[in-house]
Formats: structure tokens, sequence, C-alpha cells
């Protein structure tokens, strides 16, 4: 789309069998000086000690099972280690604030090229962004009758770092209406270094009961 000085623009557009699924616009800028500011990290506490999605998820099979497919898809191996703060229960869920807080990382070392830590990032970042505006209604991915998808995301990043250490992901859900959640999340470096920002809105529909 253009290419300047200190910027250049992209779009892709994804087209499955004759029909548009995806649309992207990339911006990119060669790093400069300037000022600089940011909001202060949540006090929240460390990823150390707290229990992972994986071991969350054995808890919850062995309180209430489920079918073979769904222990399937819960247990498969996952790119990304998350370890969420005061998480919900998707089996039995209670109504929570709309703010969550996770810590997020690779779960493996990764090479040292920062464009591939942001493109880990930014695949990553989609990973419980809509479930802040799901929390206060009591509302569970594993619920049949919910209706959930992403229909717009947005991702800037702000400083260098590694996604192959612990990353704190902040979000919150100041709306809901229309049968759509609006999330946006703020991802900081343990030392309290914000290095992105990621804005969603996702459908949240409740289907009649049959």
């Amino acid at each position: 789309m253009r290419d300047g000085g200190s910027f250049t623009t992209r779009r892709v557009k994804a087209i499955q069998h004759g029909r548009t699924i995806f649309d992207l616009a990339a911006s990119f800028q060669i790093p400069e000086q300037g000022a600089e500011h940011q909001d202060e990290m949540p006090d929240v506490p460390g990823p150390d000690g707290i229990m992972s999605e994986r071991e969350l998820v054995e808890r919850y099979i062995e309180r209430q099972p489920v079918s073979e497919k769904l222990q399937r898809a819960l247990r498969r191996p996952r790119p990304v280690e998350t370890r969420p703060i005061d998480p919900e229960d998707p089996i039995s869920p209670q109504p929570l604030p709309t703010k969550k807080y996770y810590w997020i990382r690779a779960s493996d070392q990764l090479p040292g090229d920062l464009s591939l830590h942001q493109a880990l990032l930014a695949y990553a970042s989609d990973h419980g962004l809509l479930s802040a505006a799901l929390r206060p209604h009591a509302y569970s991915f594993m619920q049949p009758d919910l209706q959930l998808a992403s229909l717009d995301h947005g991702m800037w990043f702000h400083r260098a770092f590694r996604f192959d250490d612990w990353l704190l992901y902040s979000i919150e859900s100041p709306s809901a209406s229309n049968s759509r959640g609006f999330t946006r999340g703020q991802i900081f470096t343990r030392d309290g270094t914000l290095v992105a920002s990621t804005v969603q809105e996702g459908l949240m529909r409740k289907q009649p009961q049959k």
C-alpha cells in the first residue's frame, strides 16, 4: 500500500473457496528515539506458584468428567503456556469482575529474532481476550448454547521483548451490548515494561434453547 521514509503499510487478504475470510492491515516503522511514557503494570502475583491452565483443566475433568472428544481438545499440547490469576470455572461459571490477568510465555526457548517473538505474541494475544466480556454474565466457552467468535482484533507493539520469558496479559471489558463484547488488553514484561496493547470485539450470542 505504501513505502515511506520511516513507515511502511501492507494489506493482506486471505481467500477461501472464492470468499474473503480474513483481512489484515499492518503498519511497520523503523525504530527511532522520542518521548516515552506508559501505564503502570497492575499489582498482581507473579507467575511462580500459580497453577497453569493445563493443571486447572485436569482438576475440572477430575471433578466433572467430560466426553473423550472434549478431553482430547482440552489436553492437546499447546505452543503457549498460560497461568491465569483468578481463573473462571468453565464447567460451573459464576459472575466475576470484567478484569482478568494471566501470565503467558512460549512453551520452549525461541531464537533471538524479534519479529518471531512478535508474531507468536500476536497469535497468543487472541487467547482469553473475549473471556473478560463473558465473566460478569457467568458465560463459559463450554456452554453449548453460546456462540462465540472474534469479529475484529487490533494490536500495537510498543517495545522489544522476549516471548520465551513470562509476560503479564492484563485484560478488561468496558462494554457488552447487541450480543457483542468489547475488550482491550495490555501486555507487560516481568519488570513492568509495557510491550504491546490489544483491542477486540467478539460475538457472544446466546442461542435459543431447543
